[in-house]
């Protein structure tokens, strides 16, 4: 898990900083550029990062888009749980996703208080801190010997055909 998870967040840093000037390159224009980042790369903060550093149109569609995609993973957590069921265990319910719910819910319909919702919003990024941390605190030389090269040169490999693909389908359709 942590080898994926660092592979990850080391591909999310390299995409924050390699994406904007590959654009700016291809001469992508800003709805063309979020799109792109939006599927290509897979942490929300580099994709808001990546499109901050676009530009203003890039960043609104590339938060829009990236925003859709991580609303599918309420239904599709639901659908994979009662796919991958076993005959006898009963279904537990990820606790993540009804507090996603209920966040979403709440600061939709409902007019917190700024002081409220800005310190829920320190508590989660600190609460994401403290996630990572202990999750690369797992992560060491032992580990990446003893698990090898190949989950690396695989996050590789399928970070740079998603790169690929999904930038040509934006340039040619």
């Amino acid at each position: 898990m942590s080898v994926s998870l660092g592979t990850i967040f080391i591909l999310n840093a390299i995409a924050l900083f390699i994406f904007p000037p590959i654009g700016r390159l291809l001469e992508l224009t800003q709805e063309q550029f979020g799109l792109w980042a939006a599927i290509a790369i897979h942490d929300t903060s580099s994709v808001v990062g990546a499109g901050a550093a676009y530009g203003d149109k890039a960043l609104e569609v590339a938060t829009m888009v990236k925003l859709t995609r991580a609303l599918w993973i309420i239904p599709l957590a639901f659908v994979t749980t009662i796919f991958f069921k076993q005959k006898d265990t009963k279904i537990k319910i990820p606790w993540f996703i009804l507090f996603f719910i209920l966040a979403m819910v709440a600061n939709t319909f409902f007019n917190l208080p700024e002081k409220i919702t800005s310190l829920l919003v320190l508590l989660s990024k600190k609460g994401m801190t403290v996630t990572l941390f202990l999750i690369g605190s797992g992560l060491s030389l032992k580990i990446l010997k003893s698990v090898g090269m190949r989950p690396l040169v695989l996050g590789v490999t399928l970070w740079i055909f998603i790169g690929v693909i999904s930038l040509l389908t934006i340039l040619f359709i």
